[in-house]
């Protein structure tokens, strides 16, 4: 027996519970299933929405929610993972889909589990989580599209969520100047700064319907935000940059026009965590390893324990949560 936290069905809040295991996992993770005991999950905005029965998450029922599961193998179908193993998984259907990480236990297929980088503890490993992971791809999309410090300014929308925070971290260890967007300018600014952001500008100046070209001032940004703030980045952006979209805060429209794409040759790529190859996982997390100052990570994480990750979905839903919520699925 152990314990988790399940939506038993659609529109119901979670709940914790206690799991006959064999039971409950029954028929999950494939032919090569790799059973877990879970140590760390985290809440995103998406668990939030989860934990508070809010449609657009969960597809399957009953279901532990939690996009991010950090555990140690205790059995393994596949060849590439052995007992003993301490291993991390973000995405991949889980919390959607597939059982997720806020249970004592876990029983995940192996497609998208990477091991945790030597040096990496799997409370900081669950810290950095889905938030950390997604940044990491949207910077490397900017370095793969061409886009360096040399380029000119980066913009990080949504810049105080947990997913802001890390692409300011990492963007300002590789060198490049970050202008950080957020609403709550005058509370975050330290903070913000603090990650290694050159400035921070008022999301209000985004997040209304703009002209579909306005002045070049990005050569790169990612966005957390969609909708008219999107569209506007787009407009702000100079000739040949690109813009890594990997959320939807405002909304999940795009009010823009053509003109960006043709007549400035800007890019718009997108940060899909949930589906990521094995390799571009195992190329971010060796990254985050070597470029995260965990220093930074530690400063803005906050551990709860199991029940205490029901309090904190409605926090993260009001936007009431800056950095990063870390459960330890035993306390």
């Amino acid at each position: 027996m152990s314990t988790a936290i399940v939506v038993t069905e659609k529109g119901a809040n979670g709940r914790l519970l206690e799991l006959d295991d064999e039971e409950f996992f029954e028929g999950s993770g494939g032919p090569e299933a790799v059973d877990l005991d879970v140590l760390f999950s985290s809440i995103n905005y998406k668990d939030g929405l989860a934990l508070a029965g809010r449609p657009g998450v969960l597809r399957e029922w009953p279901l532990i929610p939690g996009v991010d599961i950090v555990g140690r193998v205790t059995s393994s179908r596949s060849p590439r993972f052995t007992a003993g193993d301490l291993v991390v998984l973000n995405g991949d259907g889980a919390g959607e889909s597939r059982h997720g990480g806020l249970a004592q236990k876990g029983r995940v297929r192996p497609d998208a589990l990477v091991p945790v980088p030597q040096g990496v503890s799997a409370a900081r490993a669950a810290a950095i989580g889905t938030a950390g992971f997604t940044a990491m791809i949207g910077v490397l999309a900017l370095e793969d599209a061409g886009v360096t410090p040399e380029s000119g300014e980066v913009l990080v929308t949504g810049a105080a969520g947990g997913l802001g925070s890390f692409a300011i971290s990492l963007l300002a260890g590789r060198g490049y100047s970050v202008a950080a967007s957020t609403g709550r300018a005058d509370e975050q600014s330290q903070y913000l700064t603090g990650l290694g952001a050159a400035r921070i500008i008022d999301r209000a100046t985004l997040s209304e319907p703009g002209k579909p070209l306005q002045s070049q001032v990005w050569a790169g940004a990612i966005d957390s935000v969609g909708s008219h703030t999107l569209a506007n980045v787009l407009a702000q952006t100079t000739y040949g940059g690109t813009v890594v979209a990997c959320g939807l805060a405002q909304g999940g429209d795009l009010p823009a026009s053509v003109m960006p794409f043709i007549l400035r040759a800007v890019t718009l790529t997108g940060a899909n965590s949930v589906e990521a190859p094995i390799a571009l996982r195992t190329r971010a997390w060796t990254d985050l390893a070597a470029e995260l100052d965990f220093d930074k990570v530690d400063s803005l994480t906050t551990t709860v324990p199991l029940a205490g990750a029901l309090d904190v979905a409605e926090q993260i839903l009001a936007g009431r949560v800056a950095g990063r919520i870390v459960v330890d699925v035993n306390a």
